[in-house]
């Protein structure tokens, strides 16, 4: 890689984390995620930061593992599928243990595992554009990125397994409206909004912020539990037949 796939800034008590690979779409590879980790410890042990910004360049946040990635490893694809789902987990709960509250502002699609980065920040803004997709069965996937850990706690059950049964893509205002998002931002205004909103997070007592983000997280072991089974599936999945026609089909490759 010939540049930085994650940008950190610091704008006096916000720490701007930026996914910073657009000709992919922020697709995750090791090297982003491994990147992404190293960035929130860093400001995690960050005294003069009181709230995180994350965000994207180019038109989409991000658009999961990246299929590519997959298939150039298919010849050692359960080695390369444990360690960038891995990875991921790692990077999820860095996030939820993360001292600061993470305030996200989503500007365009998010798919597969990247729906991981939303559910495990505590703000989340979204553009009228943005939307969220599993994209498993296209693929042949197990889902990840807490789309089975996470996402039914947020929105219930049966809503969860009917979007990932019919991969049913998820709008900016239906986001909203279950939880998924906290506000529906104008496209123009979404990092200016984003900004206030961990301006004002990071005028309020740290402590108190610290204690209120760690209790609403709740039981991190047994979210880790289910992330886990996540890694677990996805491994055993991806190496099947279906797995890589569906690779194959994605990519237009024999």
């Amino acid at each position: 890689m010939s540049h930085p796939l994650v940008l950190l800034g610091h704008e006096q008590a916000v720490s701007i984390i930026t996914l910073n690979r657009p000709e992919r779409s922020n697709s995750l590879v090791p090297e982003l995620l491994s990147q992404l980790r190293s960035a929130l410890v860093e400001v995690g042990e960050r005294e003069s930061t009181r709230a995180v910004v994350l965000t994207a360049t180019g038109p989409a946040f991000s658009t999961g593992g990246d299929v590519q990635g997959f298939w150039d490893h298919r010849e050692t694809l359960a080695a390369y599928a444990s360690e960038i789902v891995g990875l991921l987990n790692d990077v999820m709960l860095t996030m939820l243990r993360l001292p600061q509250p993470i305030v996200t502002p989503v500007h365009g699609v998010v798919t597969g595992g990247s729906l991981g980065l939303i559910l495990a920040s505590d703000v989340v803004l979204v553009s009228p554009v943005a939307s969220f997709r599993p994209w498993y069965g296209v693929v042949g996937f197990s889902p990840d990125g807490g789309w089975t850990a996470l996402l039914p706690d947020v929105i219930g059950h049966q809503r969860a397994r009917s979007i990932l049964l019919t991969d049913q893509a998820v709008t900016a205002e239906e986001a909203v409206e279950w939880g998924m998002a906290s506000e529906l931002v104008p496209a123009d205004q979404l990092l200016v909004t984003a900004m206030r909103i961990a301006s004002v997070v990071g005028d309020q007592q740290p402590g108190t912020v610290r204690h209120a983000k760690q209790l609403v997280v709740g039981d991190l072991a047994g979210v880790g539990e289910r992330l886990e089974a996540e890694r677990e599936h996805f491994v055993h999945q991806v190496v099947t037949s279906e797995a890589r026609e569906g690779m194959a089909r994605f990519l237009g490759v024999g």
